[in-house]
């Protein structure tokens, strides 16, 4: 008990918990804070504590699914936000969340676990994206965007804000008309659908989700372009041919640094000569780093988040031109709030279609996320490369240009 005691009273500074722990003692940690709603806890037993204190993110996770860590006021994601909001990246205060020993541990098994062989990949694909339809339709837009949103205006919509990305991507491609493209991580086929009607590009899509597949070619059938947008069940490092234009949206995440460099030199040799690609990914705003215990064996088993200089690294030497990076800092903390609110609208419908369990992992991940943006070291990088130095105009000017008017379309 002195041992988490110690632990709150160091990590809780701003906003104000409340911890009932076993046997009925409570205690008020940090405090009261305009921005932040307090919170109140509750341990059911020791055990959580135990392994609260042993790794408190697995640790905090487990229990709190399990219902052994009981949020009495507010949410799981106002507890989280409490413990992240203490320890925010940009003020450096460290980590207060694990031993020598679990850092020893998790950087072994990240290494281990990072070999995405391509056997791999697909069991790993298929542990999240193959959940049931229902699911997703429950939160994202009804395009089934799951990636960052771009947010040109807080206030706007999660649907506004998906068909927003969609454009900022399409007008940083500069696809002109009778170009062919790639879409590496297809997923539903929303993008691949997008690119087609608002540039009349052919494009093929490719995934290793084959309930993702199966969507994707349904909604090419039924707006009538399954000649021009093709969508096929194959791993990127099989595809052959040549394309004008590549896009990755929200897949680079799975694809694991021990080959990061392959996807560069296999994205390299699948361009044509004057070929542009802009990848679309989650990053990490410092150095490299090992991907949580939580995520890694509930929700993306083999995923990794990649710090920019690891990406850029892998590009070195390919000859391939970084055209230009930016770096989205707020948007997917926006877009997973909302995400979040529509799951937590929804309790009774995944309940039944899974169980209070999985609804619990689920707010737990998604909550766990939105706050590694609000508060942690995650952003969304959108990188552009280009084989050819006059490939793309002089300036950033044609992007603003090509936005508005794919928005207009």
């Amino acid at each position: 008990m002195a041992l988490i005691d110690r632990f709150l009273t160091r990590a809780i500074q701003r906003g104000e918990l409340t911890v009932t722990f076993p046997g009925g003692r409570t205690a008020t940690y940090g405090t009261p804070d305009p921005a932040m709603k307090p919170v109140s806890i509750r341990f059911s037993d020791g055990r959580a504590l135990r392994q609260l204190l042993a790794d408190p993110s697995l640790g905090s996770a487990e229990a709190f699914m399990d219902g052994r860590l009981l949020i009495e006021h507010g949410d799981i994601r106002d507890f989280l936000a409490i413990a992240t909001a203490n320890n925010r990246w940009e003020e450096g205060r460290g980590t207060l969340d694990a031993s020598a020993f679990r850092r020893h541990f998790d950087n072994v098994r990240f290494r281990i676990d990072r070999v995405n062989m391509a056997r791999r990949s697909k069991r790993n694909v298929a542990h999240h994206y193959d959940l049931s339809d229902k699911l997703y339709d429950l939160f994202l837009d009804a395009d089934r965007q799951y990636s960052c949103a771009y947010y040109t205006d807080r206030s706007n919509t999660l649907e506004q804000a998906q068909d927003d990305k969609k454009a900022h991507i399409a007008a940083k491609l500069a696809i002109e008309p009778g170009m062919r493209v790639l879409d590496i991580g297809c997923g539903w086929g929303g993008m691949a659908l997008y690119l087609h009607a608002k540039t009349g590009a052919e494009v093929l899509g490719v995934t290793l989700s084959e309930e993702q597949l199966k969507v994707a070619r349904r909604r090419a059938e039924e707006a009538g372009v399954s000649a021009k947008v093709k969508f096929e069940l194959i791993d990127y490092r099989d595809v052959t041919g040549q394309f004008d234009r590549i896009v990755s949206v929200g897949m680079f995440e799975h694809v694991g640094p021990a080959h990061y460099r392959v996807f560069m030199r296999k994205c390299r040799e699948l361009l044509t000569p004057t070929g542009v690609m802009l990848l679309h990914t989650i990053g990490r705003a410092g150095g490299p780093g090992v991907t949580d215990a939580f995520t890694a064996k509930y929700i993306f088993p083999g995923g990794y988040i990649p710090a920019l200089s690891e990406i850029v690294r892998a590009n070195e030497g390919l000859r391939m031109f970084v055209t230009d990076v930016e770096v989205l800092r707020r948007h997917y903390g926006y877009t997973l709030a909302e995400w979040y609110d529509r799951v937590t609208a929804a309790k009774d419908a995944i309940v039944a279609m899974y169980d209070e369990r999985f609804y619990r992992m689920w707010t737990y991940y998604l909550a766990g996320s939105q706050v590694s943006f609000d508060h942690g070291g995650l952003v969304n990088y959108q990188l552009q490369f280009a084989r050819d130095r006059d490939a793309l105009p002089l300036t950033r000017d044609y992007i603003g240009e090509r936005e508005q008017a794919l928005r207009a379309l």
